[in-house]
């Protein structure tokens, strides 16, 4: 009972996905930290209570239960952020799919400089700077962030759709 509490108040207060290994840490172990989301996941669906456990970008947290948003929508709505363009969305996708990857790389494949489009996705927190490449002048090397597995609702890159044959030669130009 305590493990199952501790576990609910863990998810409810982190304000992000946690992990098992976290989650064991809390209590006695990793097999603990399973058994405990399983008896979170059931209380949630026995009591109705409008909640989902719900595994993303590694970990797990509490979501509203799909059910229950249509009544929550104008009171919970903030204000969208503005839709990425077209060009950023190409080049998250290039970062995605090819990371890490350099800014340079990315412009050849784009044929477009994109400078502008990766400061607005590392401003969103989609991408990051992962590290430098090891050739001359060292160039950032890009990837993706866990925010971007959450907004994109995956749970890791694995889950990223599988690539049509001409998607895959357009990432490799």
């Amino acid at each position: 009972m305590r493990d199952r509490a501790l576990v609910l108040a863990a998810l409810v207060t982190a304000g992000r996905p946690l992990a098992i290994k976290e989650l064991g840490k809390l209590l006695s172990g990793q097999a603990a930290a399973r058994r405990s989301l399983e008896a979170v996941r059931t209380l949630l669906v026995e009591e109705e209570l409008g909640l989902e456990l719900e595994e993303v970008a590694g970990g797990f947290r509490l979501v509203v239960a799909p059910a229950i948003v249509p009544d929550l929508v104008d009171l919970l709505s903030p204000a969208p952020l503005p839709r990425l363009s077209e060009a950023a969305l190409e080049t998250l996708a290039l970062v995605a799919y090819r990371q890490p990857v350099t800014r340079g790389e990315l412009e050849a494949i784009r044929g477009a400089s994109c400078q502008s489009t990766l400061d607005t996705l590392s401003e969103r927190e989609l991408i990051r700077v992962t590290g430098r490449k090891d050739v001359v002048g060292r160039p950032m090397l890009y990837g993706t962030t866990d925010r971007f597995l959450l907004e994109f609702g995956l749970n890791s890159l694995g889950d990223l759709p599988a690539l049509s044959e001409g998607e895959q030669g357009f990432l490799r130009s």
